[in-house]
């Protein structure tokens, strides 16, 4: 399970992170393509834009289910 403490900088602020257990796997970039970027440096995934439209809040929620290490953690708010 994500955790916020261990989120990743990157994240912009809002319901949606991902934490520093992501393995690059590509999974929530092909997903939810409007909300998360890769960091080509750190080789890892992170959210540089929220869910603004009900699509896209299905996309990240089905990108946080798929994410085989659970990388992907949600506030809830």
């Amino acid at each position: 399970m994500a955790d916020a403490a261990n989120k990743y900088a990157e994240n912009v602020e809002g319901k949606f992170y991902v934490d520093d257990q992501c393995i690059d796997c590509d999974l929530c970039r092909e997903t939810a393509p409007a909300n998360f970027k890769r960091n080509d440096d750190g080789g890892h995934s992170y959210v540089y834009k929220q869910p603004e439209t009900p699509e896209e809040e299905a996309l990240c929620k089905e990108a946080m289910e798929g994410c085989p290490v659970e990388a992907i953690g949600s506030d809830g708010a």
